[in-house]
């Protein structure tokens, strides 16, 4: 094992008054983040951004005890090391530190009491710019035995600190886009929507049964006093009125409540009084994965149950639509399928194949296709590359098409419920985004939802083809 490899003590005869030892981090925002959840310290001051500006320091600064840690980790770690027992520590706090600071945490002995083998230390952290930011002294029992230990490898942590979420939430609040909800006849339904409104993302117009909308909200404590209703009979009834209003302008997003998906998919893809476009209508899900550095689009999760080439086409373009509204340019397709080669006996593989074949001919434009890839492949550098695997998309792909229903549903709801992804999803290719919500749902992607479909309707893209002028936001 390499030395590196090993962690080792100084024991008390070794150490000599005047030596010194010191180790050096730069402070990052995990770094507060982490430091915040072991605490318990959520003073906004670290935290709340927002908050820190209009603060006495004006931005964001770490818990004076993090400079602290690092003074602690010197003892234990270098001078004395393994073994060693702390009795006590003063610290003064001189300046603040901020997200980027470099800060060298510095010990010396400044003193040995032979009679108990105790060391005092002078202890001092200093930032990148060589201003003192913590001194203190410390009381250390040294040991009087050699250590040497393997170095302990520290686990993985991936913080959810949501803040894709945030931020989607803030580029479309305060401007909310006039919504007809299908039926939100259950509390869970009618929630989703009055909290959707509460957060400046949506004005609904609740079309259902008044009566059992009322009832609805009662079970919620959801106040609907100042929200349009729409009378319908029933659920059927509920979907076609709803559709009709975003027909007439009323409305420029859909929403469904607690009727069946189908119910309210049936009235959307009615040739006679629907909104059906030149497009096949399919699914997209917007993930944010801790871990991973950008959005992940996986698409279709919902409606399309086993699409065939022509269709996977629409769904791709779809997608890449939607790309777009996300601001990501030139999006990076993968096509999924169990492997990464071409096999006549998976059909997988040769519609990735064709799909990739009618990009270059220009038949699906916008965007970079690859596939066959395998999932591993598609996201991840180091797997592309240990296949053998050139290509601009292998390893980076914004998009994942998934062969088929089962196959999207399942990857989506193991990256949320596993993975600790936030989710939004979204109906495209209707004249109008269609957001479908679940009982199981949570808030973050109930709003996360509504907030792209809002956006989606504010770009009036081929995302939502055939939106007439008085329809856009």
């Amino acid at each position: 094992m390499t030395d590196e490899a090993m962690i080792e003590n100084r024991t008390f005869d070794e150490i000599a008054v005047g030596e010194s030892a010191s180790v050096t981090r730069t402070l990052s925002k995990r770094d507060i983040q982490l430091f915040a959840l072991v605490s318990g310290d959520v003073n906004p001051a670290h935290l709340d951004e927002d908050y820190a500006e209009s603060d006495f320091f004006r931005r964001v600064i770490a818990h004076g005890m993090w400079g602290g840690g690092l003074i602690s980790a010197v003892l234990g770690t270098e001078l004395p090391g393994p073994g060693a027992i702390y009795l006590g520590q003063s610290l003064r706090f001189l300046r603040p530190v901020g997200i980027g600071d470099a800060i060298t945490a510095t010990v010396t002995v400044t003193e040995k009491r032979a009679d108990k083998h105790i060391l005092l230390l002078d202890c001092r952290c200093d930032n990148q710019n060589g201003e003192t930011v913590i001194t203190g002294e410390a009381q250390v029992k040294a040991p009087t035995k050699k250590i040497r230990r393997p170095r302990i490898a520290l686990p993985d942590i991936r913080l959810s600190d949501h803040d894709g979420y945030h931020r989607l939430i803030e580029g479309v609040r305060g401007n909310p886009a006039r919504t007809a909800i299908a039926h939100p006849c259950s509390a869970a339904a009618l929630a989703a929507a009055v909290e959707a409104a509460e957060a400046g993302l949506i004005d609904p117009i609740l079309v259902g049964p008044r009566a059992r909308i009322l009832a609805a909200a009662a079970e919620a404590g959801k106040d609907v006093a100042a929200y349009r209703i729409v009378e319908s009979a029933h659920s059927h009834d509920s979907a076609a009125k709803a559709v009709e209003l975003v027909r007439a302008g009323e409305a420029v997003l859909l929403m469904k409540g607690s009727l069946h998906t189908d119910e309210l998919m049936g009235a959307v893809v009615s040739r006679a009084t629907g909104l059906r476009t030149e497009r096949r209508i399919s699914h997209a899900y917007v993930m944010d994965v801790p871990g991973h550095p950008t959005p992940l689009i996986i698409t279709d999760a919902a409606i399309n149950i086993a699409p065939n080439l022509e269709e996977k086409a629409d769904i791709i373009r779809n997608a890449i639509d939607l790309a777009h509204v996300l601001d990501i340019g030139q999006p990076r397709v993968a096509i999924l399928s169990a492997v990464e080669t071409v096999n006549p006996a998976m059909p997988t593989t040769l519609d990735a194949a064709a799909l990739c074949k009618m990009a270059d001919r220009g038949q699906i434009t916008g965007g970079l296709l690859d596939g066959p890839l395998a999932f591993d492949n598609a996201i991840s550098e180091a797997a592309a590359k240990e296949k053998g695997i050139v290509s601009p998309v292998a390893g980076k792909a914004d998009i994942l098409v998934v062969p088929d229903l089962e196959a999207g549903n399942m990857l989506a709801k193991q990256l949320t419920f596993l993975g600790g992804a936030d989710a939004a999803g979204i109906v495209l290719g209707a004249r109008v985004p269609i957001i479908l919500t679940s009982r199981a749902d949570s808030l973050r992607t109930r709003l996360a939802s509504c907030a792209v479909a809002v956006l989606v309707a504010r770009a009036a893209t081929k995302a939502a083809p055939g939106l007439p002028e008085g329809m856009r936001t």
